[in-house]
């Protein structure tokens, strides 16, 4: 295959790859002794190429669809509140928070351009479907096998490249690892969730979940590949993931008028019911040190009335999330025109500002951009949607599942999911 450096499919394929790898490689890294500036300038290796391949398509981009011209006002609308001071709109952001803000709204725009500057031939499209495909079976296969054969032990060295490198103060719960790293099940009862290389359960899980939807499965091949990666998302016990994955094989159904979809919804649904229920009867279990054991009970003593029933409403996850989102949407409601960027989720935790609002994508666009900015992404988002399902319901589907994980998740917050999702589907 000749590779044609004035036109960069070949762009996307690194990066498919190489953010599937991203936290993974830093973290080895940061435990090498590669760290502060240096590693700073070796992480950016991703924007640094995604603006190159903007560059190098520029020339061929035109505003000529509803979704060229609504994604362009929502880029508008973030370069302006990134602009706007602080002091005006009420907003405690730093200029790093700002610049760390404007990367992540940012990202899917910069990505959905490329996709459009790059008009992929059939052929073009195919291969980096294949790419996905290999790229999802990797991460699942060496998740599934770190789950059970890597012990919690090694992780914890690579904590200092979520809080010394990249500012984020997860606590002594689990050693200044995030505490999704692990399935909690009260009394001192821990168990190994499925991390892969993005060290999160959750990123892993919404790669897989759209991968899962690429599958042809009409292969010799594709329901293993499928088993495979579903596999995986029940060991990451990632429960948006698996709500999403139903919703969106039902989406399937109901636009192709057909059964098979719908089965496989009615079965996706009764297997992860029954796994996240059973998980602390087979679940890889690991084991808190004396410092995090105590920390964890000092949250539990915080949080009395918090079951620890994976399928409860009332289970701490759960809760802190349908928390976050109503408290995030009041926000919005009662700030209509924002607070300016830098003021919610991750970026706001990493710059010690006071988090508006965190967890959903809306809500924290909405606390950035406006209540104005936010409605422009989701109207971006469903004309995005109800393209695709014209022409690729697949992909549609898959891009379903994304914006249905974004009511409780800032999924344009996983590098992957924002650049690969919106250059497709563009």
């Amino acid at each position: 295959m000749r590779i044609d450096w004035r036109r960069p499919v070949w762009a996307l394929h690194v990066l498919i790859v190489g953010l599937a790898l991203h936290n993974l490689v830093m973290s080895e890294l940061w435990r090498a002794g590669v760290r502060g500036g240096a590693l700073t300038v070796i992480s950016a290796w991703k924007d640094v190429l995604l603006l190159i391949a903007l560059v190098l398509v520029l020339p061929r981009l035109r505003l000529e669809t509803r979704a060229d011209w609504l994604a362009f006002v929502f880029g508008l609308f973030v370069v302006v509140y990134g602009l706007l001071p602080q002091s005006w709109l009420g907003g405690g952001a730093t200029h790093k928070g700002v610049l760390y803000a404007a990367r992540h709204d940012l990202l899917p725009v910069g990505a959905y351009f490329l996709g459009r500057g790059l008009a992929l031939t059939g052929q073009e499209r195919s291969r980096l479907c294949r790419t996905v495909l290999w790229t999802a079976a990797g991460v699942a296969a060496f998740g599934l096998i770190d789950v059970y054969a890597v012990p919690l032990s090694y992780w914890r060295g690579s904590a200092g490249w979520f809080k010394d490198q990249l500012g984020l103060d997860y606590g002594r719960g689990v050693s200044n690892l995030p505490q999704n790293f692990v399935y909690n099940a009260g009394n001192d009862v821990v168990f190994r969730r499925l991390t892969s290389t993005f060290l999160s359960p959750l990123a892993t899980a919404y790669l897989l979940v759209v991968a899962l939807f690429f599958i042809p499965l009409r292969t010799r091949w594709g329901l293993a590949l499928g088993a495979l990666l579903f596999a995986a998302i029940l060991w990451s016990h990632t429960r948006a993931a698996l709500i999403a994955l139903v919703a969106a094989l039902l989406l399937l159904a109901l636009v192709r008028r057909a059964w098979r979809p719908a089965v496989f919804a009615v079965v996706v649904l009764a297997i992860s019911l029954a796994f996240v229920s059973g998980y602390t009867h087979f679940g890889p279990r690991t084991h808190f040190t004396a410092a995090e054991a105590k920390a964890q009970k000092q949250n539990a003593e915080q949080h009395p009335q918090q079951s620890n029933d994976a399928t409860s409403a009332n289970e701490s996850s759960i809760h802190e999330h349908l928390v976050s989102l109503w408290d995030g949407t009041k926000s919005v409601v009662k700030h209509p025109w924002g607070y300016g960027l830098g003021n919610s989720g991750v970026t706001a935790e990493r710059t010690n500002v006071t988090v508006v609002a965190g967890e959903s994508t809306y809500t924290e666009l909405g606390v950035e951009t406006s209540i104005a900015g936010a409605l422009v992404f989701i109207a971006w988002c469903i004309v995005l949607l109800l393209d695709r399902l014209r022409d690729r319901r697949w992909l549609a589907a898959a891009f379903f599942a994304v914006l249905v994980i974004g009511l409780q998740t800032d999924v344009i917050g996983v590098p992957w999911i924002a650049v690969t999702v919106w250059a497709l589907v563009a």
